[in-house]
């Protein structure tokens, strides 16, 4: 493909991704230099261009070309006045043969040294720096799991990455729709003999194969019976496996008990949504070297890691919104007031941020007048159940405490029944507006 038409493609794709005037004030201007050794040169109008790309838009960028050419690049922008000292580098054969012979699908910027550690990731954090000083000898298969949005994926591609840069072990990372999508099209293929060998030797032949997303595998019988067969096929040959997950092992009910079996002979480890100081800690360090660092106060970081409580993501993009609204107002500090401003239709301050189990236990008594006893008895009646229920679920959502230590603070349940409990009233919420009625008014007692 002619780079030239790659850009176009790129820009073509960038315009349906963004806003209009996003994309004229950002992209529309933007000539595509260079592509050569897997860093793509762009010229851009001013310099405040560079910050934008570099780290608003920095992460679309990189999904957009990953999306057209299977490969992950750096990106290098320079402006009119530096273009004159620009010289356009000079691509080695080897490189390019290299890069046809195989591709791990990491990405690069994943790596340990950007992952921020607190009390919520460390065990999983632990874990995989063992697995990726020791492949395949401890820990396998690793499998993380967790809630979407809180580092799965950075954990697992940080593991990838340090033994692809530490050995010449061959890594593969993949997401179960991938590879369920590759082998079913062994089917539609017009020499499916050839495919499925292609197929086989893609997945077996690796040294560390991490999957990310596997509980996508639900309901697809046949490709969870390829994939026990290239699980067994790798743990075999002492290969590492790397699997993450939304749900524990045991959780995944319709995932085969075989396959859930293996999960469970390396080391399950989950990671629990940030608490407060981490959230701190993930801002300082996602503001780091950007426009922005030195104008952000601690009641602007607190202020954000109160309004993004549960997810990693909603961090970034609050960020990322920040700094957008910074770049358009320019101000000399950034206080709470301006950060208000910035994001008060982004972000919901989570005014509940010092609830405690105690205390949700307390209102959802109250409200179904009943006693704390009751929700954590072994009363099996609906006027108990229900309310028990519906008290778990707001635990799980409105503090920062695990499965595990819910269930224990309702009479010593376990992870599993509390899972099941908190599914239930997510499943009745999609169709029951009452119930999302009753669940604000009793958010309104914990004020």
């Amino acid at each position: 493909m002619k780079t030239d038409n790659l850009f176009l493609r790129f820009l073509n794709d960038i315009q349906t991704q963004v806003s209009q005037n996003a994309y004229t004030i950002w992209f529309s201007k933007l000539e595509l230099l260079s592509i050569v050794n897997n860093v793509v040169t762009i010229k851009v109008p001013m310099e405040i261009h560079k910050q934008m790309l570099s780290v608003t838009y920095g992460e679309i960028i990189d999904d957009a070309f990953f999306a057209m050419t299977g490969m992950h690049y750096t990106f290098k922008y320079i402006t009119e006045d530096e273009v004159d000292n620009f010289v356009e580098p000079v691509a080695p054969e080897e490189t390019k043969e290299m890069e046809i012979e195989w591709n791990t699908n990491l990405n690069p910027k994943f790596t340990f040294d950007n992952y921020v550690v607190g009390n919520s990731n460390r065990l999983a954090f632990v874990a995989a720096r063992a697995v990726a000083e020791a492949p395949g000898t401890i820990h396998n298969p690793l499998f993380i799991y967790g809630r979407s949005g809180i580092g799965k994926t950075h954990l697992m591609q940080a593991i990838g990455n340090y033994i692809k840069d530490h050995s010449k072990l061959k890594v593969l990372y993949t997401t179960s729709n991938e590879f369920r999508d590759e082998f079913t099209g062994i089917a539609t293929s017009n020499n499916k003999i050839g495919y499925a060998n292609d197929f086989k030797n893609k997945y077996r032949n690796v040294d560390v194969l991490i999957i990310d997303d596997i509980q996508f595998l639900v309901e697809a019988e046949k490709t969870q019976q390829e994939f026990f067969h290239t699980f067994n096929a790798l743990h075999q040959a002492n290969k590492q496996i790397i699997i993450s997950s939304d749900k524990s092992p045991d959780d995944l009910k319709k995932i085969e008990e075989r396959l859930r079996s293996r999960f469970m002979w390396g080391l399950p480890v989950d990671i629990y949504p940030p608490d407060f100081n981490l959230r701190c800690d993930i801002i300082r360090s996602k503001v780091k070297n950007t426009s922005i660092e030195d104008k952000l106060n601690e009641d602007v970081i607190e202020y954000i890691a109160n309004s993004c409580v549960n997810d990693v993501r909603h961090i970034e993009g609050t960020i990322n919104r920040l700094l957008a609204y910074t770049a358009m107002m320019v101000p000399d500090k950034i206080t709470l007031d301006f950060a208000n401003e910035a994001l008060n239709d982004y972000v919901n301050t989570n005014i509940f941020i010092n609830n405690s189990i105690a205390s949700i236990q307390s209102a959802v008594a109250e409200y179904f007048k009943i006693s704390v006893d009751d929700l954590k008895s072994k009363r099996r009646t609906n006027t108990v159940v229900r309310p028990r229920h519906i008290a778990m679920y707001l635990c799980r959502v409105e503090t920062d405490e695990n499965l595990q230590k819910i269930g224990l603070e309702f009479g010593g349940r376990d992870h599993s029944t509390v899972s099941t409990a908190i599914d239930k009233i997510k499943e009745e919420l999609e169709t029951n507006p009452n119930l999302n009625n009753m669940l604000k008014e009793i958010k309104m007692k914990l004020q």
